[in-house]
């Protein structure tokens, strides 16, 4: 498979050129047992091994695929599992995103939280001793902007050892700023690696512009950013193929922000306002399959699972390839202050509080960690 193709505009943010997806399955389906055992015995793989371990001759051997991602996530990261919670700042979206609980054609009841209010319910989990929390918004700049997000960082960061934003993209001084103000890391997911299926689904709004979406991990990693989170929305589309190009965005940001860590999330679709099917059937096994795959392709990255998962398949991968684990979630902006708010993202499937989830970590002979990161080392 032809290697993605960097191009360097006026910009100066170089793009991404990913095979379409019909090539990125044929290389997929064409991997045999051979090839399977073969990317097994190697240390370091390389795409076509990825192919290969995510390939349907690969389930047959998927005790040998986790029994090496956990020894690889032993190695790498030994029994620390982190543990963050999110913190939804506010509904309104310009977006028209088929899948998406926030869609602007929804009708659900829309909130902005006040500064005064996001750092209410950031208190709260302050005391329920959460040390890592993710700001989410749906993409309104109008409606809460980067000045917002300064200033909300500015008033959180003494109370927490890292704060992550999952927002509309930003310029890359506006991530400066952030970074400056004590954000950590950006999650900033494709939902799809398929263009045909992205422009099905992204009806309007800039969300719609597939090649801006799929170069901001890298411009938040020229702005300085600790950390860049990548992802793909399991049930949009092939979930092979999305693994293949999630290794080939991973490969791509690791030659071109080595001094960046990387992330991946696994979200399944899960039940939302506008009553969006999944398009493809995406079950644990598959789940499981991507994200051993990725654990032996990238030794290196944080993968995160969240409670979008029940608790049963949440605690049987412990140990096996994820690396961080949300608790106590709620996706209602000022949800965790008032329990009669309404207006979810979506629905979460493990509702423990965090010294649940810490607790079953522990019964697996793990270590949940709240903090990873200290403030002195944050530039200001």
């Amino acid at each position: 498979m032809t290697s993605p193709v960097v191009i360097s505009p006026s910009s100066a943010v170089p793009l991404l050129r990913l095979p379409d997806f019909a090539t990125l399955s044929q290389q997929i389906r064409e991997c045999g047992p051979n090839e399977v055992v073969a990317a097994l015995g190697r240390e370091r793989r390389t795409v076509s091994d990825l192919a290969a371990l995510l390939s349907p001759a690969a389930e047959t051997m998927l005790p040998d695929l986790a029994r090496q991602a956990a020894l690889i996530t032993r190695q790498r990261f030994g029994r620390v599992i982190q543990l963050y919670a999110p913190l939804y700042l506010s509904s309104y979206c310009f977006n028209r995103c088929l899948y998406c609980g926030f869609s602007v054609d929804n009708e659900i009841p829309r909130r902005v939280l006040s500064l005064a209010e996001a750092e209410r319910e950031a208190k709260i989990l302050s005391r329920r001793g959460f040390e890592h929390i993710l700001l989410v918004s749906g993409e309104a700049p109008a409606k809460l902007g980067v000045d917002y997000l300064e200033e909300l960082a500015r008033r959180l960061r003494d109370d927490f050892a890292a704060i992550s934003i999952e927002v509309q993209p930003l310029k890359e001084e506006e991530y400066a700023r952030l970074f400056a103000a004590g954000i950590t890391a950006v999650a900033i997911y494709q939902e799809t690696y398929d263009r045909r299926t992205y422009e099905e689904v992204h009806l309007g709004g800039p969300k719609a512009d597939y090649d801006r979406r799929l170069e901001i991990p890298a411009r938040v990693a020229r702005a300085g950013m600790r950390e860049v989170g990548l992802g793909a929305l399991l049930g949009l589309a092939d979930w092979r193929a999305e693994g293949l190009a999630l290794g080939l965005h991973l490969a791509w940001l690791r030659k071109l922000a080595w001094r960046t860590g990387l992330t991946v999330s696994f979200p399944r679709l899960r039940p939302a306002s506008g009553g969006f099917t999944p398009r493809v059937m995406v079950g644990e096994k598959n789940l499981s399959q991507l994200i051993f795959a990725l654990r032996l392709f990238d030794p290196d990255v944080g993968l995160i699972l969240s409670t979008r998962e029940e608790q049963r398949y949440r605690d049987g991968m412990i140990g096996l390839g994820p690396t961080r684990y949300s608790a106590g979630s709620c996706t209602i902006p000022g949800g965790y202050g008032d329990s009669a708010a309404d207006g979810e993202q979506f629905a979460i499937d493990d509702h423990r509080d965090l010294a649940e989830v810490a607790a079953a970590i522990r019964a697996k002979g793990h270590d949940p960690v709240r903090k990873d990161w200290d403030a002195i080392f944050q530039q200001r």
